[in-house]
């Protein structure tokens, strides 16, 4: 499970860094069913497959701190391999209850921000985002959504389709590039995060432009996301996908840059929103 799930990470097939992070607490229940000679034996083993899961997408700052919260929790604190499993089963389920309800709160403290026939924009896929839409939804807001596609991996148009289930909600998708034509109409912008790392916002690739377009048209940025994310000791390295995303018969001769994040200064969001509340990035 442990090495199906470092597979599953490094393949990105799951859009939400907050589901990442908790199927890699989750795969490391395998180490409960394995049988260990010591708990310093246990401990190594821990610490290998933490460390593997976490290398999987070093982009991920919630994968990151899920892995190096339960390695805390558990390495040193047994004499016994029982006693360590213990820990580790009450670290894995402490890690994943710090996620999802972090996202939850998250979510309900940006839900309450939306205004009633406000129009926003959104670029990729955020879980957060979207279930604060729903939720502001369901209490009677109506809601008119610019979804950029977030190219190359289309992953707005997943965002499209679910707002598309949503009632009250209005959604209109659109090629990245056209974010700056309809700013205009827009009140906020409203955007998920992979992480912030001292100052910069770390995000899917085209959240910059978005947010340099919307502050030369005033146009407010509002960044949702779990605290988890918003993290200090932490090196952020970016993910370049394969060029197969952007060009599927490449071309001899040219180089093609595929990079999956894209570094926001904080100074263009105006509001961070977190499960701590709302404020200021």
């Amino acid at each position: 499970m442990i090495d199906e799930t470092v597979a599953e990470i490094r393949e990105m097939r799951s859009h939400s860094s907050s589901a990442v992070a908790v199927k890699a607490a989750t795969a490391l229940r395998e180490l409960l069913e394995r049988e260990y000679v010591s708990a310093d034996a246990f401990d190594r083993e821990l610490e290998d497959n933490a460390g593997a899961l976490r290398r999987a997408n070093p982009s991920h700052a919630s994968l990151h701190t899920a892995m190096r919260s339960i390695c805390e929790a558990v390495v040193g604190e047994a004499d016994t391999p029982e006693a360590a499993k213990e820990h580790l089963q009450d670290a894995i389920e402490a890690a994943i209850q710090r996620v999802e309800a972090g996202k939850r709160q998250a979510a309900a403290h940006a839900a309450d921000t939306f205004a009633d026939d406000e129009t926003i924009l959104t670029h990729d896929y955020s879980s957060t985002v979207l279930e604060a839409i729903e939720t502001a939804c369901s209490e009677g807001t109506h809601l008119t959504a610019y979804v950029t596609e977030a190219r190359p991996r289309y992953l707005g148009r997943k965002t499209a389709r679910t707002l598309a289930g949503i009632d009250r909600v209005d959604p209109h998708l659109l090629v990245d590039s056209a974010a700056g034509h309809v700013m205009s109409e827009v009140d906020r912008v409203v955007v998920g995060m992979d992480c912030i790392v001292e100052g910069t916002l770390y995000n899917r690739i085209g959240t910059y432009p978005i947010a340099a377009v919307a502050e030369r048209e005033d146009v407010p940025v509002t960044v949702v996301g779990s605290s988890t994310k918003v993290i200090d000791e932490f090196h952020f390295e970016n993910e370049f996908r394969s060029s197969s995303e952007v060009m599927r018969e490449p071309v001899a001769g040219i180089e093609i840059e595929n990079p999956a994040y894209d570094a926001t200064p904080v100074e263009l969001v105006d509001t961070l929103i977190t499960d701590e509340g709302v404020g200021e990035p």
